[in-house]
């Protein structure tokens, strides 16, 4: 008997307590369910505003020479002196004689080529008392005959008149030989490079140097198609004289930051087949001169920044340029905070703002920080962009 209660009795007590826990389990109270909250993305929005703007297109192209030619020369023989405005980089007028050849075998032309035209004049005058003679012995004595052309010496002087014109453009040759042997050019400019040394002896058609005018550049600008009608200009657009697009030049040298302006005179008249781009020239009066920046001239070979001027102004939407994604889309945050991915039309963009056209409303807020992630639809939190103004005053 003992001995079944040592048993029983431990399977009682396990029994027992299975049972107590059982019931205190029961009796706690169940725990509330939770619903998942959805965590908001915060993001700072700005609103979509509207102007009236002249539409301006940024470009970009080197300087070059309106005018640019090599230097030849037309005749033989030694250089006898060099101007001190023939050297690189040196700049000269119209009247410069920019390098002297020796001129004495053209001048002992020019005589010789002037004795021939009076011996070619005394000819003349002689066949013509010829023909006088001639006409007056064929009246007296066979009046009642025709006479052939040659009989009234009608041939000698046609001959003779031949040679005398013949001895005068000889003699004008001459004399322009001795003119070419001063090298000139019809415009100011500048050397480019130098190719002829004093004493040197040339022969015609020898390369001496290369100069360009400075009395205007041009600077060849590429846009797209949509940019071309953006400035409502045509393919093949000539201006006439002042009265193209202005074009606003910029470039930085060192530390300074300089301006120029000039106008487009014309456009290509047909599209690029490399780049598919069409190319406007514009053109920059005088830029060594009075085109010059305090000074500072629009040089030939600078790599410019250009802004082409539109014709009419328009009105256009605006946003700041952190809201503009993918080229073409913007987020909008509507009214439930809900986030709405348009697509836009975009006229322009710049460092600091886009012009649009069409996609999104004057007072609408857009997105200008990053969305991770970005769904349309989406909740999100948005923070104006005054908030942001407002806390760097709050920090200075």
């Amino acid at each position: 008997m003992k001995k079944f209660i040592k048993i029983v009795a431990p399977i009682s007590v396990l029994i027992i307590s299975v049972f107590i826990v059982q019931a205190l389990a029961a009796s706690k109270p169940v725990p509330e369910k939770k619903e998942p909250t959805q965590r908001l993305i915060s993001l700072y929005v700005d609103e979509v505003k509207s102007e009236e703007i002249t539409p301006g297109i940024k470009s970009q192209g080197e300087v070059r020479p309106k005018t640019e030619i090599n230097l030849t020369s037309r005749v033989t023989g030694h250089v006898v002196s060099i101007s001190d405005s023939f050297a690189e980089g040196a700049e000269f007028n119209s009247e410069t004689t920019l390098i002297k050849i020796d001129d004495t075998d053209y001048k002992v032309a020019v005589i010789r080529a002037e004795a021939k035209v009076a011996s070619a004049e005394v000819g003349l005058e002689r066949e013509l008392a010829n023909a006088k003679m001639k006409k007056d012995t064929w009246l007296q004595k066979r009046g009642d005959v025709t006479p052939s052309a040659f009989a009234l010496n009608k041939p000698q002087v046609l001959e003779a008149e031949a040679n005398l014109r013949a001895a005068k453009a000889d003699l004008k040759e001459a004399k322009l030989n001795v003119t070419r042997t001063e090298i000139k050019v019809p415009f100011n400019g500048r050397v480019v490079s130098k190719l002829v040394g004093l004493g040197q002896y040339i022969t015609a058609g020898t390369q001496l140097g290369k100069v360009f005018s400075v009395d205007s550049v041009e600077v060849r600008l590429p846009l797209t198609d949509l940019q071309l009608t953006e400035l409502d200009l045509p393919m093949g657009y000539m201006a006439e004289p002042g009265k193209g697009p202005v074009v606003n030049f910029s470039t930085s040298m060192g530390r300074s930051q300089h301006q120029w302006q000039g106008r487009v005179i014309r456009t290509n008249a047909s599209v690029d087949q490399q780049t598919r781009l069409i190319y406007v020239t514009a053109e920059v009066i005088d830029p060594y001169g009075k085109g010059a920046d305090f000074g500072v001239p629009l040089a030939v070979g600078m790599f410019v920044t250009a802004e082409i001027q539109g014709v009419e102004s328009k009105q256009v939407l605006v946003i700041p340029r952190d809201a503009l994604r993918n080229a073409d889309k913007v987020y909008v945050v509507d009214s439930n905070n809900k986030l709405d991915i348009r697509s836009v039309e975009v006229i322009s963009t710049s460092e600091e703002q886009v012009l649009l056209s069409a996609g999104v409303s004057v007072g609408e807020k857009v997105a200008i920080s990053t969305v991770p992630n970005a769904s349309h639809g989406m909740l999100v939190q948005p923070i104006s962009k005054d908030v942001i103004n407002a806390d760097l005053v709050s920090q200075l």
